[in-house]
């Protein structure tokens, strides 16, 4: 018995099918293998056609079938882990209206502040758990506004991932969780927001179906199961944003548990069970996999939108032709601190974390007499790290205290030099893992589908890949002093 998990990321498709009487996977393999490049049209704006992640995700389950290491017609349900906040909107005849305005895009933020300021502070904290920032809502907003003719033919609102489920079943639906992260959801009333529709003006009946999310959310057509290999009628059994998504993965469901990741953005999500939120909205709190109103669990969210993309974009601009593998080994060659030089990684959108400020990334301190690759790609990897530790420091003010931080081997955390230094500047050990987010999406399927009894049972064989310890902390924390006096600096110019 087999379940098949797809990770919508922005730089590529992953799928992966688990044995679901092992929990392992059998096989994951990822389409296309270049990044998937991110549209641009104006400063500040980020987009990615729907239609493109659909091609993406037939070729990856396509080429996972072509290895041969199972039969696809005993999958028994499928899992959606998907980039979180994308809007994505279609037609009554489920035909996509527009490139999606994807997480990094910042064009709404200042419908997103008006919003605030009029809904009040309070009673948006208080609600949302959130300020309405640039997030979904927001984003539709935007084309309310910008693109009468467009809104006026939406028929349906969904997230990446409510988009592939449709293509697969013909069914639309959502869940808390996915209506919290577009910062639809009113946790006080346990409804969909009316200050929120109200405010924008938007209209009820573009949201769709609200089912839990550990649930059928349709059954795959029989066009679709031809196509891939599959058996018609199966069920996709959950949906899940990347980062609650990835907290399943590596087993962080419960309150104080921490996880990380570090792709195209960054991210540090901590489950809570009270309806928390930061007054400034730095981080941002969420229905978490597991939340109900009964039994709260929330994932408080600290996202850094230029991580992985600032790593992605000196690799591309100094050295194309190596691998990131070879990227890590050269940046290891360079000493703590890179010698002083220094990078800002925010040139990926607005940072929630910097009050939406928009600093771009730099570089900063280039000796042309001293520095040389190697102390770029380390400097590009500590100011990375450097981020992470600021982010943090935030949700420690908000009460967020972990002990230990789960992180899946992959993207940065397979750079040995990355993760001794995350852990040097956080002063809170990793736990690795080799499970990633198409494998927990496998997994959360098995959930939805009942073949587990609870997301406790789908990890009963978890085990740690590695375990890192601080070791540089003291030699760390003055360097990093200077680069945050830099970024404060920055954000006060």
């Amino acid at each position: 018995m087999y379940l098949l998990g797809i990770d919508i990321g922005t730089s590529s498709i992953k799928v992966a099918v688990v044995d679901a009487a092992t929990q392992k996977s059998i096989a994951t393999v990822q389409y296309p293998e270049e990044e998937t490049a991110i549209k641009s049209l104006a400063p500040g704006w980020a987009e990615q056609s729907p239609m493109d992640w659909w091609h993406n995700t037939q070729q990856a389950i396509l080429k996972l079938n072509a290895l041969r290491l199972f039969n696809p017609k005993e999958i028994k349900a499928i899992g959606i882990g998907y980039q979180m906040h994308g809007l994505v909107v279609v037609d009554q005849n489920q035909e996509v209206l527009r490139d999606s305005i994807i997480w990094c895009d910042s064009r709404a933020v200042e419908l997103g502040n008006q919003a605030f300021d009029s809904i009040g502070h309070e009673k948006s904290l208080a609600t949302l758990l959130n300020s309405p920032g640039n997030f979904t809502a927001s984003k539709l907003a935007w084309v309310k506004a910008n693109e009468p003719e467009i809104y006026s033919k939406i028929d349906k609102m969904m997230l990446p991932g409510d988009f592939i489920a449709m293509k697969l079943t013909g069914e639309i639906t959502t869940s808390i969780s996915a209506l919290s992260e577009g910062v639809f959801w009113d946790f006080k009333q346990n409804q969909i927001s009316e200050n929120v529709l109200n405010h924008y003006g938007l209209d009820s009946h573009v949201i769709p179906e609200i089912r839990p999310l550990f649930s059928s959310h349709g059954q795959v057509r029989e066009s679709v199961a031809s196509l891939l290999g599959l058996t018609a009628g199966i069920p996709v059994a959950y949906k899940a944003g990347d980062q609650p998504n990835n907290a399943l993965s590596l087993n962080v469901l419960q309150p104080g548990e921490v996880a990380a990741t570090a792709g195209t953005s960054g991210v540090i999500y901590g489950v809570s069970d009270q309806l928390t939120y930061d007054k400034q909205s730095r981080v941002n709190t969420f229905a978490h996999v597991n939340y109900s109103a009964e039994e709260v669990r929330t994932g408080v969210l600290l996202c850094i939108n230029g991580t992985g993309s600032m790593y992605r974009w000196a690799k591309h601009t100094f050295a194309p032709y190596l691998s990131y593998n070879e990227l890590n080994h050269i940046a290891a060659q360079a000493p703590i601190g890179s010698k002083s030089l220094k990078a800002l990684p925010f040139g990926n959108g607005a940072e929630r974390m910097l009050n939406n400020k928009y600093t771009r990334a730099q570089l900063i301190g280039i000796d042309l007499n001293t520095h040389t690759q190697s102390h770029i790609f380390r400097a590009v990897q500590e100011s990375i790290a450097f981020a992470f530790r600021y982010g943090l420091d935030i949700m420690r003010e908000n009460q967020m205290q972990p002990k230990v931080i789960r992180a899946g081997r992959a993207n940065l955390f397979l750079s040995d030099l990355f993760a001794q230094t995350f852990v040097d500047l956080t002063n809170v050990p990793v736990e690795l893992y080799d499970n990633d987010g198409s494998v927990g999406a496998a997994l959360g399927a098995g959930v939805g589908a009942g073949i587990f009894s609870s997301p406790a049972e789908a990890f009963t064989n978890h085990q740690v890949l590695k375990y890192i310890e601080p070791k540089n902390t003291q030699a760390y924390e003055p360097i990093y002093q200077d680069w945050k006096e830099i970024l404060v600096r920055q954000l006060e110019s």
